[in-house]
């Protein structure tokens, strides 16, 4: 599974995407095993309640499926201006 960081997650994380495989059944299963890798997963999922997530481009929950899952996009919401 791809998984794409952007923003402020990238910077915290320190790359842009990885190619992972998880037995997560759900984006907030994949957050804990990826924060439990290292301090910095930690960090940048310290607080999801300020991030946002696109399940194979489409915006989604952290509660979701991830059966058949290609592609998981984590970052923070997009203000307009």
């Amino acid at each position: 599974m791809d998984v794409l960081y952007f923003a402020w997650v990238r910077e915290r994380i320190g790359l842009p995407r990885e190619v992972i495989e998880t037995k997560a059944a759900t984006v907030n299963e994949l957050v804990a095993e990826l924060s439990a890798r290292e301090e910095r997963y930690a960090a940048a999922f310290e607080d999801i309640s300020a991030l946002r997530v696109a399940l194979d481009q489409e915006l989604s929950d952290f509660d979701a499926s991830l059966d058949g899952v290609r592609e998981v996009a984590f970052f923070p919401p997009m203000t307009g201006g």
